[in-house]
């Protein structure tokens, strides 16, 4: 499917929107013709990504603050010790390997983002790479499926420009009520993959400094906007029985900035799961024998027991929607990383 501009608002809101969502249906050379069907664990997956938001934040306002971000961990699987990409600890790369599920150094098999800004050229996310580069889009459109893009940030229109015919809606609002109203009003829209990025942590905390009282206050509205989604996906019961949401964060922060790779501060944020595929209440490295806390450490890629890293979430949203991980991509790859417990 073809996304056609609609709209260019003056507010930067940019809305793409495509044909009809369809069935996700695994392709021939996957699931060979004759095989029996597998059931998907899921039947949408929505991801959230709160930009900027730190651990530090997460833990010092707490349950009393953060309900409804205390409330998906309780209800479903979560670290607060996950981990960034680790060449940078900045928004566009980071993001980006959350949908191609690859590192950033384009040398070594990355996406080649390493920018952080709205800049023309290179163009897409292929230029940027040298080589061709997948996404979580093109998995699930391959498959016969729908996604679409809410973003609070201009410079994801990189995304569109990279899987025009992938992304079946992409909505840019700076507003991130607004954002999040357009989010709602497109759920009963047949769709296989949602984004939804979030940028109030981010915005102030470049503002005021992490940690600073107006950043603080930008965590906790993005725990409404949070809650707002999660209130919408469960009001339709068939919806709620058939959704996975995930959520996690590009970087966190320290001080006036977050661009230290090597500060914990910077690196380390938090990676929740919640809906009827995930179990309750557990730790992620406690379920997944397979991944390792990494403690306090940076950590370095291809370690045997790896962390659980926000470039996960392209996999495992197409593990859970039972179709095979992005071409080219490392992490998760193997589709390892489990919602349940093993018991």
């Amino acid at each position: 499917m073809t996304a056609s501009l609609v709209s260019l608002l003056a507010s930067a809101s940019v809305v793409l929107a495509g044909a009809p969502a369809c069935a996700v249906v695994a392709p021939d050379d996957v699931a060979g013709a004759g095989a029996p069907a597998r059931r998907a664990d899921s039947e949408s997956v929505l991801a959230i990504s709160i930009d900027g938001m730190s651990v530090a934040a997460v833990r010092k306002l707490g349950r009393k603050e953060l309900p409804n971000l205390y409330r998906f961990m309780r209800v479903g699987a979560s670290t607060m010790n996950a981990r960034t990409e680790r060449e940078m600890t900045v928004t566009l790369p980071n993001h980006t390997g959350m949908v191609t599920g690859r590192r950033i150094e384009a040398a070594k098999g990355g996406h080649g983002v390493t920018w952080n800004d709205d800049r023309p050229t290179p163009s897409t996310v292929q230029a940027a790479a040298g080589h061709d580069v997948g996404s979580v889009f093109t998995a699930v459109d391959a498959a016969g499926g729908s996604t679409a893009l809410f973003a609070a940030k201009t410079k994801f229109s990189l995304w569109q420009r990279s899987w025009p015919d992938a992304i079946d809606r992409t909505t840019i609002d700076l507003d991130n009520s607004a954002l999040v109203d357009q989010l709602i009003a497109d759920l009963p829209v047949d769709r296989d993959f949602r984004f939804l990025h979030l940028s109030p942590p981010d915005v102030a905390g470049h503002a005021h400094g992490w940690m600073s009282k107006p950043y603080l206050r930008a965590v906790r509205q993005s725990d409404k906007l949070v809650g707002r989604v999660v209130k919408a996906v469960n009001a339709d019961p068939a919806r709620r029985a058939g959704t996975t949401i995930l959520l996690t964060s590009d970087h966190g922060g320290h001080g006036p900035s977050h661009d230290d790779a090597t500060l914990l501060d910077d690196y380390r944020i938090v990676f929740m799961a919640r809906g009827s595929a995930v179990d309750h209440g557990v730790d992620l490295y406690a379920i997944n024998p397979t991944y390792k806390d990494p403690g306090t450490r940076r950590t370095v890629y291809g370690m045997r027991r790896p962390p659980v890293r926000n470039g996960m979430i392209a996999n495992l949203a197409l593990d859970l929607l039972d179709l095979p991980p992005v071409e080219g991509s490392e992490f998760d790859v193997a589709m390892d990383l489990r919602l349940t417990s093993p018991n």
